[in-house]
């Protein structure tokens, strides 16, 4: 799993993984990906096109991530995840914490 931080315009700080969202991914981005997301009112859109695959232990990292920046006063998306990771976030309801969305102007405007 590999994390890349961008600073988009606006304030809002995109994150883009790449690999899987496993144990082994976990453990190799978690520290990282908490640092980046902290502060007061940070605008977090975490790209995940990247990602091919979620485990039960990568959505912990995300819904607690994103519930630990909107308690900030901060907002969270998640942008253009793959079909099987967009399957799992219906079958275990991340899409009714974490905005998803798939254009990236729609994102920016919403967060």
């Amino acid at each position: 799993m590999k994390l890349q931080i961008s600073e988009l315009e606006g304030g809002i700080r995109l994150i883009s993984l790449d690999g899987k969202l496993d144990s082994n991914g976990v453990y190799a981005v978690e520290v990282d990906f908490g640092r980046h997301c902290g502060g007061e009112k940070r605008r977090i859109l975490v790209d995940l096109s990247r990602v091919s695959y979620i485990s039960s232990i990568g959505i912990p990292l995300l819904v607690n991530t994103a519930k630990s920046v909107m308690s900030h006063g901060g907002k969270f998306a998640l942008l253009s995840p793959q079909q099987e990771v967009m399957n799992v976030f219906e079958m275990v309801g991340v899409s009714r914490i974490i905005p998803i969305y798939y254009d990236i102007r729609t994102a920016k405007s919403s967060i």
